[in-house]
């Protein structure tokens, strides 16, 4: 069908002929060439995170880096660490109401809950306060009772100053030997306890003396023997109480080892009555 210039076809199937498709307005087909075509992340990040790409060479890697070396000998320092002051640190945090709740168990022998009280934080703070006073009490008490005496018969009086170095003889190694060789025993009697434990029940076992040796300016013998016997049985029977629990478990000898500290306790009590106030002018 002609129209003026332009040739029209309807519905006409042209033999022989398959018409074109043409590609959409808008789009281009790119071809790339194969030899351009690059993989990412390169081969040569292989052995990184996941094939990933890694961090810059810049980066900072303190946190990937092992812990240094220098702290190592510091947490294994064996028993050197025994020789410093943080070993002992922890059995000096105590505050002042523990250690009058201690201090007011010791002088209630008969409750022997004292060990279980004191299982999981044994301290040192109070038996070392109660050892330094007790041998400044023992040396001032002491010289006082003398220097009565001598003064009540009119007599010279001359100052002991080996009052001071046996009192710390005294105190200062009674609390660390006896512990110690305890200790011992035990753990051969497979009943074994603490050793900072038994520290600090034989320091506060010490407490009752020194309200007995302030009471003992008193210048009555009679009345002197009667106050260290009254404390030295407090004392033995705070120590043995707390301990028999125990040391029932070390078999048949218990009681002779609970004997031998109530015994001992004892003995302790009647040396400073021999030494500090037996006074003769």
């Amino acid at each position: 069908m002609m129209s003026g210039n332009y040739t029209t076809i309807d519905n006409q199937n042209v033999s022989g002929s398959v018409p074109a498709v043409s590609d959409p307005p808008g789009q281009v087909a790119v071809k790339f060439n194969d030899a351009s075509l690059q993989t990412f992340p390169p081969s040569g990040t292989q052995g990184k995170i996941s094939g990933g790409a890694g961090p810059p060479r810049d980066a900072d890697d303190t946190f990937s880096k092992p812990v240094s070396s220098s702290s190592e000998p510091q947490a294994s320092g064996g028993w050197f660490k025994i020789f410093t002051v943080a070993a002992y640190q922890p059995y000096f945090d105590v505050d002042t109401s523990d250690v009058l709740e201690r201090i007011k168990d010791s002088l209630l022998p008969f409750g022997g809950s004292f060990n279980e009280k004191t299982a999981s934080n044994p301290d040192l703070y109070g038996p070392f306060w109660i050892c330094t006073t007790l041998i400044f009490v023992a040396a001032s008490i002491g010289t006082f009772v003398t220097y009565l005496a001598h003064k009540l018969q009119h007599k010279e009086w001359n100052y002991d100053i080996n009052l001071i170095t046996w009192s710390a003889g005294v105190f200062y190694g009674y609390v660390l030997v006896v512990p110690l060789c305890l200790y011992i025993i035990l753990k051969y009697f497979s009943a074994p306890s603490g050793l900072v434990q038994l520290f600090c029940l034989y320091g506060y076992s010490l407490f009752v003396f020194i309200p007995a040796m302030c009471l003992s300016v008193v210048p009555v013998e009679i009345f002197r023997w009667v106050i260290t016997g009254v404390a030295g049985i407090m004392s033995a029977l705070f120590v043995a109480l707390n301990l028999r629990n125990h040391i029932v478990s070390a078999g048949e000898r218990w009681f002779l080892i609970v004997a031998g500290i109530f015994i001992l306790q004892l003995a302790l009590s009647f040396v400073i009555k021999m030494y500090l106030f037996n006074v003769s002018v």
